[in-house]
């Protein structure tokens, strides 16, 4: 597993599904190798997987990059997996290195990132040119969300894996911990993400500060390249007691104690699929105030409480202190969507699937060739059958 800073998961949704995808893995018998970057703690194995640890330029526009070279180079050379997942298309470049040793690799593509503000021209044209990459060299292409499988279909032509993320469902959750804050379970709402354009924390601090809100606002995130976007976040917090930004928390327990016992979950994220986030807080039955965007409703169907504007945001705010109980049962309908769409284990049983059929020789061009030959009406050519492999992929 290539392109994300590794686990123990600690970050963001791709180590996550990594650690959760991983670990299960293992405990059906495969071998599962975790390349990992900017670890406190360089262990060698973590549930199971074997962690490969390689350095990284710490420059915005290189770090990903230059850590996924290495990571290509040292799998390629010294791995040699059955098979690749690569995480965000962004690393579609070394693909061609994967493919020179013949390791059949799959794509995690993300999501829109050409989208995203922090990204312009030379950025925005290297994302956009690879989408077009990933696309023309990886042998399967993993979409988290409808949405994101739709685009590659519309703009591609590109068969895609519809797989989604996985969450925890947690049922009476503890909360002694909330007392390090100075908070208490149902009285305070929260909002977790980088502070980026795109994920509107600061619509959000905004809404919230035009509310009659007697609950404060926990804000948890932080952007080490987005110092404009953060000050201003800063500034709406400073002119507002009732508003407390905390910056980022890696203490997973605590971060999960926030998530569940939370009056309101705000997500304001528009680009991307489907967000880990957003399931952490349907998994701990926390009722979702969400961006109005396709890739959130996928996620919370009709039990989603959805905004466009700080007015709208302030409405739901005033509103969920005054409905409670009401709010209760959102959640609660939230957590059973979680349960029953976003399992881990069903996450974990697709990738090895996949997996399985990539070491067969499974391929999108195998099938897109195969597609254009039946099209074509030639029917001398065939396309070989793969041969039986070992059921145990490393």
């Amino acid at each position: 597993m290539i392109g994300t800073r590794g686990v123990p998961a600690a970050y963001g949704g791709f180590e996550t599904a990594v650690e959760e995808i991983g670990a299960r893995l293992v405990e059906r018998g495969h071998m599962v190798t975790v390349y990992c970057r900017g670890s406190d703690q360089r262990v060698p194995f973590h549930r199971g997987m074997k962690l490969v640890h390689l350095p990284a330029l710490h420059l915005r526009a290189a770090e990903t990059l230059s850590h996924s070279a290495l990571s290509v180079i040292h799998a390629s050379v010294t791995t040699r997996p059955d098979a690749a997942f690569v995480f965000n298309a962004a690393n579609a470049p070394f693909l061609p290195i994967l493919r020179a040793r013949r390791i059949p690799t799959a794509v995690h593509v993300d999501g829109l990132e050409w989208m995203r503000d922090k990204w312009s021209g030379a950025g925005r044209r290297y994302y956009l040119g690879v989408e077009r990459l990933a696309v023309k060299l990886a042998d399967a292409l993993i979409a988290d969300a409808p949405g994101i499988a739709s685009y590659y279909s519309r703009k591609f032509q590109a068969e895609t894996e519809l797989i989604s993320y996985g969450t925890r469902i947690v049922r009476n959750p503890p909360s002694e911990r909330l007392a390090e804050l100075g908070l208490e379970p149902g009285k305070f709402h929260l909002v977790v993400a980088r502070f980026e354009p795109e994920n509107h924390v600061d619509l959000i601090v905004e809404g919230f500060s035009e509310s009659r809100a007697h609950y404060p606002l926990i804000v948890v995130g932080s952007a080490p390249y987005a110092a404009a976007y953060t000050r201003r976040v800063q500034e709406i917090a400073d002119a507002d007691s009732r508003i407390r930004v905390l910056g980022g928390i890696w203490d997973q327990e605590l971060l999960d104690q926030l998530y569940t016992n939370a009056l309101t979950y705000a997500h304001g994220h528009s680009v991307g699929g489907t967000n880990p986030s957003l399931l952490r807080a349907m998994g701990g039955a926390t009722p979702v105030l969400a961006y109005d965007v396709e890739f959130n409703r996928d996620v919370l169907g009709e039990d989603g409480l959805f905004f466009r504007s700080a007015a709208a945001l302030r409405e739901q705010i005033d509103h969920a202190e005054h409905h409670a109980p009401q709010l209760e049962k959102i959640g609660q309908r939230l957590q059973r969507r979680a349960e029953q769409k976003y399992d881990w284990d069903d996450v974990a049983s697709e990738y090895e699937a996949l997996a399985r059929r990539l070491t067969q020789g499974a391929s999108i061009h195998t099938r897109r060739r195969h597609s254009e030959i039946t099209a074509s009406g030639d029917s001398n050519r065939t396309i070989p059958t793969p041969a039986p492999t070992d059921s145990r992929i490393s």
